[in-house]
């Protein structure tokens, strides 16, 4: 991951109406605070204030690396309280406090009918914007929210879920596909490799299917909070060879499934040489559009293990996801280490990047 630091140029706060603060990316490494136009919404749309959203290691990469044009307003983990809505809006109103997703399948093309639903054309349409091209717009103090998303996207928070523990529905529905993919099952030896807050929702979520899981990840205080949240043991990978220690506690057949929640390319190699034969590795950090793999060939070819990808959130887990963050069935609030305003988002994106001991999720805040 590139070491690009990110700057920031700090706005005065808008006295006008019509303007609010923003994160916008400005290129390469470079995010700044700046008024821009609150949003128009029209027929079938709705404006929301954002409370509280999560930075995603996805936004960190495409700031870093300057995966996309600029300008941009980024962060599509998000939750906060609707305050208009267009004409023709029934479902909400202003004052209701609600979680979006922001991106819908449509439901009806050939991806849709095989349940591949981030591949569909129109899941590939962002529904949420606060300015410019439409991407998330958590990072800004007001989203406009687009009638597809508004319909099937944009579930209302119950009285006793904060905005904050609201930002992990879209996270752990992306986790939850992937451990599903994955096909975890009760009584299987799972190996998550990184304990970031994806990671640490892998462990989370394949514990949950009853799998015994063992966590991997370079920093103390991650290991720490892993094994707190229900992993068997947490390994440090300088220090031990995993290869052998998950082979030690498999009788020597190597894990039935690897999660792979670290971008190096390196990982992936080891990941094969964990797994059984017949085993899974899912790789879930591995979406950077420049990034080449190499791995044995023998390892799939011979061996017959599996390597399967798992990209973004689907509708299918929708309804799972809203009940574990809020039935609280997962720790998610223990799992927020440091929350930045807005007019710090620079300090919160540096913090993601390039994480301490102690840092698992970092939320932006706005209230």
């Amino acid at each position: 991951m590139s070491h690009t630091a990110i700057q920031i140029e700090p706005g005065a706060v808008p006295q006008e109406s019509g303007l609010m603060r923003a994160g916008v990316y400005r290129g390469e490494g470079r995010v700044v605070v700046e008024q821009v136009p609150i949003p128009a919404i029209g027929e079938g749309e709705v404006l929301f204030r954002v409370a509280a959203c999560g930075i995603c290691g996805t936004d960190v990469k495409k700031i870093q690396h300057g995966f996309i044009a600029p300008p941009q307003i980024l962060g599509h983990e998000l939750g906060g309280t609707v305050v208009r809505v267009g004409r023709g809006v029934s479902k909400f109103k202003p004052g209701d406090r609600v979680v979006s997703f922001h991106h819908i399948p449509c439901g009806a093309c050939f991806y849709c009918e095989r349940k591949l639903f981030s591949q569909c054309a129109g899941y590939k349409k962002t529904g949420l914007t606060a300015g410019f091209d439409p991407n998330g717009g958590g990072f800004a103090e007001y989203v406009r929210a687009m009638p597809w998303i508004i319909e099937r996207g944009m579930i209302a928070l119950p009285p006793d879920v904060s905005c904050e523990e609201a930002t992990f529905v879209e996270p752990v529905n992306t986790a939850l596909k992937a451990v599903r993919k994955a096909r975890v099952a009760g009584g299987e030896d799972v190996v998550v490799i990184g304990q970031g807050p994806i990671g640490m929702l892998l462990t989370l979520l394949a514990r949950n299917e009853g799998a015994r899981v063992y966590a991997s990840d370079p920093m103390p205080g991650r290991r720490a909070a892993s094994v707190r949240f229900g992993a068997a043991e947490a390994f440090d990978p300088a220090a031990s060879d995993l290869v052998a220690e998950i082979r030690r506690r498999t009788c020597g057949r190597g894990a039935d499934a690897v999660l792979l929640a670290a971008p190096s390319p390196a990982l992936v190699p080891q990941a094969l040489a964990m797994a059984r034969p017949g085993g899974r590795v899912l790789l879930f950090a591995h979406n950077d559009p420049v990034l080449q793999l190499q791995f044995p060939a023998a390892a799939v070819g011979v061996e017959e293990k599996e390597i399967l990808g798992s990209y973004s959130a689907s509708v299918d887990e929708q309804a799972a996801s809203v009940d574990l963050v809020f039935r609280r069935r997962l720790p998610v609030r223990e799992m927020i280490s440091h929350r930045f305003p807005l007019e710090r988002i620079a300090d919160a994106l540096e913090l993601a990047a390039h994480p301490k001991h102690d840092t698992l999720k970092v939320v932006i805040t706005h209230e």
